[in-house]
């Protein structure tokens, strides 16, 4: 029954105009900061206590339910060790209101709605930064290759006799 009314409240809240839903620049902000955090290893947790706020608020902020004022994003720049114009990188200017996600409280996301970016996933970010912790040269070379041979999309690199 719990179930009915969710499901209801959720199509009610979704088919009306006047409930906000996230800006495409608050998802794009919030998108790029999961990405930047993510890559230094930082919790939702770390990263609000950090900031002064509860982790709760951090995830608001990346799925773009929450604005991200200028002065927080600036404390979260520096906390992050990127500029600010790092958050806005990749934005596309065209941004139109029938781009956005609607947004229901409650529900998951629909996957369909978003658009597929390798580098939004936990799984390249977590590649990506064991990667960069290889601290032999010659080892991440290997390692590279090895991934580009599994893939099978990209050629391994020869060597020239």
């Amino acid at each position: 029954m719990a179930k009915d009314k969710m499901e209801k409240l959720a199509k009610t809240m979704k088919d009306n105009p006047n409930y906000p839903s996230p800006k495409p620049v608050d998802l794009h902000v919030g998108n790029r900061l999961r990405m930047r955090r993510t890559l230094l290893g930082l919790s939702q947790e770390k990263l609000g206590e950090a900031i002064g706020l509860t982790f709760q608020q951090v995830q608001k902020y990346e799925r773009g339910l929450n604005r991200i004022g200028a002065s927080r994003l600036w404390d979260i720049s520096r906390i992050l060790d990127v500029p600010i114009s790092f958050f806005f990188e990749d934005l596309d200017n065209n941004a139109s209101v029938k781009n956005q996600i609607p947004y229901v409280p409650g529900l998951a996301e629909d996957k369909a709605a978003f658009n597929y970016d390798p580098m939004s996933k936990k799984e390249t970010i977590e590649l990506v930064r064991a990667f960069y912790a290889i601290k032999d040269p010659a080892v991440a070379k290997k390692v590279l290759e090895l991934v580009k041979t599994l893939s099978g999309n990209v050629k391994p690199t020869r060597k020239k006799a």
